[in-house]
């Protein structure tokens, strides 16, 4: 059998539809590559062999028999475990859902019904953290180098791409929880514009700001999930009804003539020199490419990383109040009081991580402090929107490292405010809803990959594509 795990999302498909390989063939190798890999990096919560295989065996009837497929059918996937999947359970990597078996498919589970699921990845618990070191089941490894972490939330995604246990993964982004994993795995993370995919079924963090994102190999695979899984939605009220574009045709359209900004506010100065040094390449590379790379500002890029962590902790903890042991979920046991279920239960069902949002949301919202720091939050976010859409009346796309640094140690941060500052980078894309890629550019000098990002007009992700393509050839990583 041809080495599957190099293939690319198009090489497989045309494998699988001339029926030169079986979807249960292409599946039986990676079950087998995760049962491998799994030994090394835990990425995956709940594994779903015997699933995997009834759909293959599906799919290759239905192949037989001469049905129409998608692109993707029988191709295997990895989805998130805040991805909601018809009887198998969905935890969010918390205690409070460790035995949540959901009753209905998300929407972007239903789109690709016919990819074997190999597993549900492991995550920050409900989304909130960088590092997967959240997760109240177990730690994932970066399969880079395994004593270090893959970021997160989505590091189990992110993970499970990058040592091959499937050719791609569903994610979700949130401030960027698809992008550094990405990143820090040496994957393509593509952040979607914000009701470009929709959200049902996506248990929710931030719902304003949540968005499902694929992790991929190449920035090509990318494209070709994106048009899987984009589209209009009437059960996700943000969803957007847009027309379908065939994203996959639009990546080798090149950057000539592109005009992209380098932002004061998000320059590679803060980063550490491996990164300062790929980004000045990455600058040179796409002026080689016959881009025009030019210096802009948007001051209020300073609000970005504050604005971002009121908004969202605020909304989790209005969307995390309906975990009180009494309609579904962890319930704390020897309780006698309603009041007692809810305080006992909340305690001892979230981790800490959780808890210090669920505080920090419910403080800026309560009376006397929501004017102070829920709507000037608000505001900022509503000013950052206005300055980025004055940046693109003049630029193309905007240029940024994806991290402050590669892969980190386990326990090597202990301060959270410290993992905070390094999403300084990804969250202005999502508090502006537009869409944002990570691309593995470079290594580092211990051989850990460099990710750069870049950020476009929302609903211009055929155009965000064909850049990324640019700087991924550039880079030299490609797949």
């Amino acid at each position: 059998m041809k080495k599957l795990i190099d293939c690319s999302l198009e090489a497989l498909s045309s494998l699988l539809q001339k029926r030169e390989l079986s979807a249960h063939e292409v599946t039986e190798f990676y079950l087998s590559a995760t049962e491998r890999a799994e030994k090394e990096i835990s990425a995956l919560i709940t594994y779903t062999r015997h699933r995997a295989l009834v759909t293959a065996d599906k799919v290759d009837r239905l192949r037989a028999e001469g049905a129409s497929l998608p692109a993707l059918a029988g191709i295997p996937i990895v989805l998130k475990d805040n991805i909601c999947t018809k009887g198998i359970r969905t935890t969010c990597a918390s205690k409070m859902l460790e035995g949540f078996i959901p009753p209905y498919d998300a929407k972007v589970t239903e789109l690709l019904a016919l990819c074997p699921l190999i597993g549900k990845a492991n995550m920050d618990e409900f989304g909130m953290g960088a590092s997967t070191e959240n997760s109240a089941f177990f730690k994932t490894c970066n399969p880079c180098a395994y004593d270090r972490v893959p970021g997160g939330s989505s590091g189990g995604s992110a993970a499970a791409v990058a040592a091959g246990e499937a050719p791609f993964a569903l994610g979700s982004d949130t401030g960027g929880s698809v992008r550094q994993p990405a990143a820090f795995c040496g994957v393509v993370g593509l952040k979607p514009t914000y009701g470009l995919v929709s959200r049902f079924g996506l248990v929710a963090f931030a719902s304003s700001l949540d968005q499902v994102a694929p992790l991929t190999k190449t920035v090509a695979d990318s494209a070709i999930v994106l048009e899987a899984i984009a589209g209009h939605d009437s059960r996700d009220s943000s969803s957007a009804d847009r027309p379908p574009v065939p994203y996959r045709d639009c990546v080798g359209a090149g950057v000539r003539g592109k005009r992209i900004a380098v932002l004061r506010e998000l320059s590679s100065d803060a980063c550490t020199p491996s990164i300062q040094l790929a980004f000045s390449r990455a600058i040179l590379s796409l002026e080689k490419e016959g881009a025009s790379v030019l210096e802009y500002s948007i001051p209020e890029l300073r609000y970005a990383l504050a604005a971002y962590y009121l908004l969202s902790s605020a909304e989790a903890s209005s969307n995390l109040a309906r975990y009180d042991g009494v309609r579904y979920g962890y319930r704390a046991e020897g309780c006698q009081s309603y009041e007692e279920t809810v305080i006992k239960t909340r305690t001892l069902g979230f981790g800490s991580e959780v808890k210090r949002r669920l505080m920090l949301g419910t403080f800026s919202l309560s009376a006397g402090y929501a004017d102070n720091y829920y709507k000037k939050a608000l505001q900022a976010q509503h000013m950052l929107k206005h300055a980025f859409d004055e940046a693109f009346a003049h630029f193309d796309f905007v240029l940024a490292p994806t991290v402050l640094d590669v892969a980190h140690k386990f326990g090597e941060k202990q301060d959270p405010m410290d993992m905070y500052h390094g999403d300084i980078f990804t969250v202005p894309a999502s508090l502006a809803g537009l869409p944002a890629i990570s691309v593995p550019f470079e290594k580092d000098n211990s051989g850990l990959p460099i990710g750069l990002q870049l950020i476009a007009p929302a609903f211009c992700e055929e155009k965000l594509l064909s850049a990324a393509h640019v700087l991924e050839s550039a880079g030299g990583l490609a797949v």
